[in-house]
């Protein structure tokens, strides 16, 4: 009878070598499902509708990213490079300077929203003038007809 009992008390208090995954996947969908919401909100950007133009020259192709200001038509000021945020002038300048001694070949381009006022617009321009930025390009829509 003694050994007959050992027999039993080992199946009882058998371990189970098995993990339950059950509860992962749940967490995993759920995170799947806030990914696919957010992502699309992350990638947007400062929404303007650019002045058009017919007979502007496309832009080259470089090895650097560009550096494009966005002035909304509140007159705010938005940088590639810090997505989301309004900065102000010193700030965006000092940036610009920051980054422009990094890699002097790289392009700084005003994208202007054609209902923004235009002094806030050219406001910008003189004051990278003023602070050494001397290539500063405007970027401009093809019209409609043209695109396709």
């Amino acid at each position: 009878m003694s050994m007959n009992s050992s027999f039993r008390t080992m199946r009882r208090h058998k371990l189970k070598s098995e993990i339950n995954v059950v509860p992962f996947i749940d967490v995993m969908l759920v995170l799947l499902i806030i990914f696919m919401i957010t992502a699309p909100l992350i990638q947007q950007g400062v929404k303007v509708e650019l002045p058009e133009t017919k007979k502007a020259k496309p832009l080259e192709q470089s090895k650097s990213l560009p550096l494009i200001i966005t002035v909304d038509a509140d007159g705010k000021y938005y940088l590639n490079i810090i997505q989301g945020t309004a900065l102000d002038t010193a700030t965006v300048i000092e940036t610009i300077k920051t980054r422009k001694a990094e890699k002097p070949d790289t392009l700084v381009l005003l994208r202007g929203d054609k209902a923004a006022a235009y002094g806030y617009v050219v406001q910008l321009f003189v004051s990278l003038k003023q602070a050494g930025v001397d290539d500063v390009g405007l970027m401009t829509d093809t019209p409609k007809a043209e695109k396709k």
